[in-house]
């Protein structure tokens, strides 16, 4: 979410604290910034703001019962270290997006690229349509060296494709696994498709399930990834912490979101798009007056 800031929060840079009137961003989950969590940047975690789904905006009584984005106005709880300041030059609609799915994107593959940098990275599957393809896009402003996308979906294959990503569509069910890389992200929320995820891992490779899995017997291959040292990542994206590092890359021009397809929706409209077929929805409005 991106608004204008009622008190102080960070200035231009990373890391730096926004005024009154700077234009802002809202992560989508709620932390407070004080706890044990958050002192070790575990924003995600807070342990003041708890919920069934983690303390969020727009998850109702889930959430914490924080309220949402599409409203008039939001009360942003320790606003001080919630609210990010955005940087001059980029468009509301493309700040909007980097608060949840452009940062879940990021995170697939930002620090299995510190850890191994240049190395391939496969996306398995297009459950979570947008975030899949920012990961794509992500892998190659962070300097991956290849970045293969498999999906069934036509319109996100050519989507991944327009992105730089070697397109592989599939028609069936998942195969037993795919050409081996050491970074992998499973986006199938599906048993099938998270095991052939893990088996198209290399030895000692990273796999990011971003993909939600809804049953309590999802099947894991521990012996064989315990024998191969693969390592999986499941968790919602930690959008405080990470959202400075997704602004600088955008600011730099390095990250592009608009690059995924995106849909604009005006704000009166806004009932009827959120029905509506979209990779990625944004709803705009003018400002209103002070």
């Amino acid at each position: 979410m991106a608004r204008r800031a009622r008190a102080g929060a960070h200035r231009r840079g990373r890391g730096a604290r926004p005024t009154a009137g700077d234009r802002v961003l809202v992560p989508f989950q709620v932390s407070c910034g004080g706890c044990v969590a958050c002192a070790g940047s575990r924003f995600g975690a807070c342990h003041e703001f708890r919920a069934p789904v983690g303390g969020a905006f727009g998850f109702g009584e889930a959430g914490g019962g924080h309220g949402g984005g599409a409203a008039d106005r939001l009360a942003v709880p320790a606003a001080d270290h919630l609210l990010v300041a955005a940087p001059d030059g980029v468009d509301p609609a493309v700040l909007c997006t980097l608060v949840d799915n452009v940062c879940d994107g990021y995170r697939t593959v930002a620090g299995p690229l510190a850890a191994m940098p240049g190395e391939e990275v496969l996306v398995v599957g297009g459950a979570g349509a947008s975030v899949g393809l920012y990961s794509v896009a992500a892998a190659l402003a962070l300097g991956s060296g290849r970045v293969r996308y498999v999906d069934r979906d036509p319109v996100n294959c050519a989507a991944a494709e327009r992105l730089g990503a070697e397109v592989t569509p599939l028609d069936g069910p998942w195969p037993r696994s795919f050409e081996r890389a050491l970074i992998t992200i499973e986006n199938t929320m599906e048993p099938d498709g998270l095991l052939c995820a893990l088996r198209s891992t290399d030895d000692y490779g990273w796999c990011t399930s971003i993909a939600i899995h809804f049953g309590e017997t999802t099947p894991v291959p521990l012996l064989q990834m315990y024998t191969r040292g693969i390592t999986l990542h499941a968790s919602r994206a930690d959008s405080r912490r990470l959202l400075p590092a997704v602004i600088e890359l955008v600011a730099a021009g390095r990250l592009d979101p608009t690059a995924v397809p995106t849909t604009l929706a005006a704000w009166d409209d806004a009932a009827e798009a959120w029905l509506e077929p979209a990779t990625k929805l944004v709803v705009t409005r003018e400002a209103a007056a002070a």
